[in-house]
């Protein structure tokens, strides 16, 4: 059994391991979205806009930042950068005013085919297969519930 202080050690930290991860798949990313004049957050923005717009049309700015479980301060200026690139468009609610919804343009759209294979060039990246991808996706999901859970019910300080 190891001791307390090797628990201690750098490289026994799950979350040091996650963030290299992390980092590293920034470096992919940073490198296959060039083409595409986006960066990573912009492009987890317009993954949750393509999939939207096939099931629900116009995404509020609100359930948008909640998918991608960013504040608004994080995320308008994404928004605001993808709209100066004419990606996306912003629009106040008629419905309600202090609600904006965002819509992909033609353009925004159209990205969609040229960023089709980041996915599975991503997949090539790491060496694994789909299998294990699949299972590392699934087990992360799992952590970030765990961790989510025991944030809403851990008092302060603890």
């Amino acid at each position: 059994m190891a001791s307390t202080d090797e628990y201690l050690r750098l490289d026994r930290q799950i979350c040091f391991a996650l963030n290299s991860a992390s980092r590293a798949f920034g470096g992919v990313y940073r490198t296959l979205l060039k083409d595409l004049g986006l960066t990573y957050p912009q492009y987890l923005v317009m993954l949750v806009l393509w999939e939207a717009t096939e099931d629900e049309g116009p995404l509020p700015v609100k359930r948008l930042g909640e998918r991608l479980r960013l504040d608004s301060g994080t995320l308008s200026p994404l928004l605001k950068r993808l709209e100066a690139n004419g990606l996306v468009r912003r629009e106040r609610s008629a419905a309600d005013e202090r609600s904006v919804t965002v819509t992909l343009t033609d353009s925004g759209a159209t990205l969609k085919d040229r960023a089709a294979g980041i996915p599975r060039r991503i997949a090539a990246a790491t060496g694994f297969d789909l299998e294990e991808i699949e299972s590392l996706r699934t087990r992360l999901e799992h952590l970030t519930t765990a961790l989510d859970e025991w944030e809403k019910s851990s008092p302060a300080g603890d």
